[in-house]
């Protein structure tokens, strides 16, 4: 009998939590309750703490930071160009605000890369050259701030791989039309990937990236390891399947 009525308010308790408005929750509560989205990838319900919590801190970078992450995992689940396309610009301007409220954290001026590199494929030749030196700038920041980032070094080895890619007349055009492009080598972008797995050898990307490398350099043995390396490893994040298929095409290419 003496157990009720602490029963009773425990439960009221609860209830009055669950319905306390986002607006009411302070901003350390709405990032713990966004973050529990984030890792689910449920970025449309994780946009509904962060949101808020930006209306109380504008300039919390670490709110900014994660609301861009929101959209990027937004154009992934997005059907059309055009939408990929609006996401994708709304997490860049989320990022590029967190990068000049904190030209310190390599988290935020690598956000500016990482929003960038999300609009490529979808992009035209045009806006694709011009993003080039911005996604270098960024990741070349966020590698100053800290030399361990390992995603710095995947995106890092990602554009070498792709500048090496474009040879001939492709290249000549392009500078023609658009301005001179860069020149950098399949060696590049494999330092830069070996960096990457050596300071997260948890992440499968790395391992598809590097063996997308090696195939684009010719030795299929090396590249045939490296995907299906990365190919047995389970899924953690966001792209990963996305990663996977692209690894499991380029596999029965070099079979």
């Amino acid at each position: 009998m003496n157990c009720l009525p602490l029963r009773i308010l425990s439960v009221l308790a609860a209830l009055a939590f669950l319905l306390t408005p986002a607006s009411a929750q302070t901003v350390d509560e709405l990032l713990l309750e966004g973050d529990a989205f984030d890792q689910r990838f449920q970025a449309s319900e994780a946009l509904k703490y962060y949101l808020p919590a930006e209306k109380l801190e504008p300039q919390n970078v670490q709110v900014l930071v994660r609301i861009a992450r929101q959209y990027r995992h937004l154009v992934a689940d997005a059907s059309s160009k055009e939408e990929k396309l609006r996401l994708g610009g709304i997490a860049l301007g989320y990022s590029k605000r967190a990068a000049a409220l904190a030209p310190d954290d390599s988290e935020a001026q690598l956000s500016v890369a990482i929003s960038y590199g999300k609009m490529l494929p979808i992009q035209g030749t045009k806006e694709q050259v011009n993003a080039s030196p911005r996604i270098k700038e960024s990741v070349d920041k966020a590698l100053r701030l800290d030399p361990h980032n390992d995603l710095a070094w995947h995106i890092l080895g990602r554009w070498h791989r792709v500048l090496a890619d474009i040879t001939g007349v492709k290249r000549a055009l392009a500078g023609a039309i658009y301005g001179k492009l860069p020149t950098t080598t399949n060696e590049a972008a494999k330092k830069c990937l070996e960096k990457a797995i050596a300071f997260n050898p948890g992440r499968l990307m790395h391992y598809v990236e590097l063996g997308r490398i090696y195939a684009q350099m010719g030795r299929k043995d090396e590249a045939r390891r490296f995907l299906s390396k990365g190919l047995a490893m389970p899924n953690q994040e966001k792209d990963d399947p996305e990663t996977k298929l692209r690894g499991r095409e380029l596999l029965a290419k070099l079979r």
